[in-house]
C-alpha cells in the first residue's frame, strides 16, 4: 500500500516517516508533503491509499484537502493529525470520510498502530481470500523456519540451529526450502537481512559497517558484495537515492 504523510512540521512529518519504515515493510511508498497544495497534488498524481493529514497547513487546510480529494473521485483512508482539541474539526474530518482523529501530541508508535489496522481494514475480502490460499498451500515447516529466521536474522544462525529449532534434519529442511522458496537457507536468510537492511539506510544515520552488523554480518564488504547481488546497487547508491 502508499501513504501520504502532509503535515508541514518537518520534524513531525519526517520523524513519523523514518517510524513506519524502520518498523514496518507493509507501505511500498511513502510520499511527504508539508503544504496543503503538494499534498492534493501528491494525492492525484500517486492515489496513495492511506493519507496522515494534518489539519492547519499553508496554502491549504487539511480539510481543504479532503474536499479537493473528493472532488477528484479519490477516497484514501485518512486519519487527520491535530493539535487542536475543538470537536467541530472533528465533525468536519468524519463528515469528508476521516477513518480516525488523532490529537497531537501522539506517539509515533500509536501512529503507526493506527494505520496498521486501518490498513488492515481497506485489505478487499477477495485479497484476504488469496492471501489464506497463500498460507494454506505453504508447508507448515518453512512458515516456522521463515518465522525464526526473521526473528533471529541478527544472530549467527545456522540451518542446523533452525533445522534443531523445528525438530528436523539439516538436510531435510534444506530440501523442503529449495522446494518451496526457489532458494537455499543462506540465499533466504541474506534476503532477510539485507531487507531490513535497506530500511536502515534508509535513515540514514548509521554507517554501512554499524548497519552490517546490525543485520547480522560480521564482514562489510561480504555486506556490500551481497547487497548488491540482491539490490542491484551498492549500499552507498542505495543510501544516496533514497536520502
Amino acid at each position: 500500500m502508499k501513504l501520504l504523510i502532509a503535515d508541514d512540521e518537518e520534524v513531525i512529518r519526517k520523524g513519523v516517516a523514518k517510524y513506519i519504515k524502520l518498523h514496518t515493510d507493509r507501505f511500498s511508498q511513502i510520499y511527504e508533503a508539508e503544504n496543503g497544495q503538494e499534498a492534493v497534488d501528491l494525492l492525484v498524481k500517486f492515489q496513495p491509499e492511506l493519507l496522515l493529514l494534518d489539519v492547519q497547513m499553508p496554502l491549504k487546510s487539511g480539510l481543504e484537502v479532503m474536499k479537493e480529494a473528493k472532488k477528484a473521485g479519490l477516497h484514501p483512508v485518512t486519519v487527520i493529525l491535530s493539535g487542536y482539541d475543538e470537536f467541530k474539526y472533528a465533525q468536519e474530518a468524519i463528515r469528508f470520510g476521516a477513518g480516525e482523529y488523532l490529537l497531537k501530541p501522539v506517539r509515533a508508535a500509536d501512529i503507526l498502530k493506527c494505520l496498521n489496522r486501518l490498513a488492515d481494514e481497506c485489505i478487499g475480502s477477495e485479497e484476504k481470500e488469496n492471501f489464506s490460499e497463500e498460507q494454506e498451500q505453504e508447508h507448515p515447516l518453512i512458515r516456522k523456519a521463515k518465522d525464526y529466521m526473521i526473528e533471529h536474522y541478527a544472530e549467527d544462525i545456522s540451518l542446523s540451529e533452525v533445522a534443531e529449532h523445528l525438530g528436523i534434519s539439516g538436510g531435510y529442511l534444506s530440501t523442503l526450502m529449495t522446494q518451496n522458496l526457489k532458494c537455499g537457507f543462506v540465499d533466504y536468510l541474506n534476503w532477510v537481512r539485507i531487507d531490513r537492511a535497506c530500511c536502515y539506510l534508509e535513515q540514514d544515520f548509521l554507517k554501512n559497517y554499524e548497519i552490517a552488523y546490525k543485520v547480522g554480518f560480521r564482514d562489510e564488504k561480504y555486506f556490500s558484495k551481497v547487497f548488491k547481488k540482491i539490490k542491484g546497487m551498492t549500499p552507498k547508491e542505495y543510501r544516496t537515492i533514497h536520502r
